[in-house]
């Protein structure tokens, strides 16, 4: 797997992870690595691009997980509403989002039920200034 940093400025720093190649057991522990990286270097907000992933096995979702969580641990406070927000299938993640994953993983995702945690962007310029 390939993975790319870039740094975006919209109203708020956020970190794109570019990523090609689809992310299952053999290669999630990068993704792992990279955005803890990231974390540790003062990353707030993360989009994952996925334009170049055409699979994601459940532990790619393990690496979202943890990923979401890790940045979650970090919010000044805010986090109770995002709680209940997420409890009723409203509110989704402000920290980590994902751009233009293909079809199948769009699927796989609400089967999964990431749909309802992690918000989907078509348009690069739409996702940074969603954050």
């Amino acid at each position: 797997m390939d993975i790319t940093v870039s740094h975006e400025q919209g109203r708020v720093p956020v970190t794109v992870l570019h990523i090609a190649d689809d992310i299952d057991s053999s290669n999630y522990e990068q993704l792992d690595q990279i955005a803890e990286q990231e974390i540790q270097a003062g990353t707030q907000y993360i989009l994952v691009d996925l334009t170049g992933v055409g699979f994601i096995s459940s532990a790619g979702f393990r690496s979202f997980t943890k990923i979401f969580k890790k940045l979650r641990s970090l919010a000044d406070g805010n986090d109770d509403e995002m709680r209940k927000g997420t409890n009723s299938g409203v509110y989704k993640s402000p920290y980590l989002k994902l751009f233009k994953p293909s079809k199948l993983v769009t699927e796989t995702m609400k089967i999964a039920g990431f749909d309802m945690l992690l918000e989907v962007h078509d348009n690069m310029k739409t996702a940074i200034s969603s954050f």
